[in-house]
């Protein structure tokens, strides 16, 4: 029987072009790659821990990689992925996690952007670089992402991701920064269904909107067509209480036709106590999903989990904030790799811990981190 390799995920990044000339070519791309994607596995989060890693494991690594001139030095590593073409990478990572996620029925697919705060370089005036991300919710995986130069070009950078993910028979859940009538068409186009949280960027929609369901509050909801759902959560001395309400009565809307496949908007109020204080939030969205608050509350819920399941997850388990890798596509290529580790320490489930010990655990035990690496071979 082949003992299963690190190789087996590496199988998917054999076609990356190599950025070097072939004069410098010591080290085999290939065994770059994996020896980097073990180490951010397994907690190395600069390119001198990823060869103090290496190193470190140079005897485990012979067993299936050929390492011709050792391993690779901390400067190898670093001009390679800041050389490397990020696009490519991606793409390689794209054609990876399609092997690896399954679409589920509903699947929520969040769309969110984040800030690489510590990529910034004042002395060459490059501004930090921004990610715009898809979570899987019920799975708890990254599908892709794109970079964007600014918080402000999410817009721009969010069709561009959408292009590259499998929509049919999913719903795409945006904040305010993607409620775009353009955005909509592209979901719809790829047989995506929506839900965009609304807010003062289309202030027309939003005041009519706003109007629409506090005239119905003030009348009980008795004249308005409409779903209501009510969820209460209590835990750790905070009582949060979530009303939403949903309505297909559009004919009034004048600017309905912008929005493709438009057919129900959400009011969600949340209300939240802790000790004698509580403080109520309402929120609006507009959907291509039928007026059913129930089923449009969970929608709205799942997509805050990119918060807690990436975003959280990178920066306080995977440091992603405090790395300071600036050089060249280096940044871009490292939050590829940040996805990758992410994607297989959750696709590994035998062990109850959190990512951070599995990080520890995998950097431990080799027969661990093959359990990991293989959680992700299809």
């Amino acid at each position: 029987m082949v003992r299963p390799t690190p190789m087996s995920l590496a199988a998917h990044f054999t076609r990356l072009p190599d950025p070097r000339v072939r004069r410098t070519r010591r080290h085999a791309l290939v065994d770059i790659l994996v020896i980097t994607v073990c180490a951010v596995i397994c907690g190395a989060d600069d390119w001198v821990a990823i060869a103090r890693f290496g190193r470190a494991k140079r005897t485990w690594f012979r067993q299936f990689l050929a390492l011709p001139h050792g391993i690779p030095s901390h400067d190898t590593f670093g001009r390679v992925f800041a050389a490397l073409d990020p696009q490519a990478f991606h793409a390689a990572f794209l054609a990876w996690v399609t092997t690896v996620a399954t679409a589920l029925p509903d699947d929520v697919i969040a769309i969110d952007g984040k800030t690489l705060r510590r990529t910034f370089d004042t002395a060459s005036h490059k501004a930090a670089i921004h990610m715009v991300s898809a979570w899987a919710t019920a799975q708890g995986l990254c599908l892709g992402q794109v970079k964007t130069d600014a918080k402000s070009n999410e817009i721009t950078a969010i069709p561009a991701l959408l292009d590259v993910l499998a929509l049919a028979g999913r719903i795409v859940s945006i904040d305010a920064m993607g409620c775009q009538p353009a955005i909509a068409r592209r979901i719809r186009d790829r047989g995506g269904d929506y839900v965009l949280s609304l807010k003062a960027n289309q202030p027309r929609l939003h005041e009519d909107i706003q109007a629409l369901f506090t005239e119905a509050e003030a009348h009980g909801f008795r004249d308005l067509p409409h779903t209501a759902a009510e969820t209460v959560d209590a835990d750790h001395g905070r009582l949060e209480v979530r009303r939403a309400w949903a309505t297909d009565d559009l004919a009034w809307l004048s600017q309905r036709r912008r929005w493709p496949g438009l057919r129900s908007v959400l009011r969600v109020d949340a209300a939240r106590t802790i000790g004698d204080h509580t403080t109520v939030e309402t929120r609006y969205f507009i959907s291509s999903l039928p007026p059913d608050a129930a089923h449009l509350a969970r929608v709205v819920r799942a997509h805050w989990t990119i918060e807690n399941g990436l975003h959280w997850v990178l920066d306080v388990a995977m440091h992603q904030d405090h790395t300071r890798i600036r050089t060249g596509h280096a940044p871009e290529n490292l939050a590829t790799l940040h996805h990758i580790a992410l994607n297989v320490l959750k696709q590994e489930r035998t062990e109850k811990l959190g990512i951070k010990n599995k990080r520890l655990a995998a950097g431990w035990d080799h027969d661990y981190l093959l359990r990991v690496i293989m959680a992700a071979r299809h």
